[in-house]
């Protein structure tokens, strides 16, 4: 993956991971007891946290001090 390629992939991670956050709220707030949704969509976002951990650490170039 070449550097614009990463970016625009960070770019629809992050969005993912926001929309997610926004999900995992709404339902907080509507009180549902749907936990195994919650379990699943907070899954997701740490492995989207992670998937855009990894690629930020690709764009970041290594510098032996």
């Amino acid at each position: 993956m070449d550097e614009a390629q990463i970016i625009l992939r960070l770019g629809t991670l992050r969005t993912e991971h926001r929309d997610l956050d926004s999900a995992i709220d709404a339902l907080r707030l509507l009180g549902t007891s749907d936990q195994l949704q919650l379990a699943r969509m907070k899954k997701r976002k740490l492995a989207l946290k992670d998937e855009i951990a990894m690629l930020e650490d690709q764009l970041i170039p290594d510098i032996i001090a």
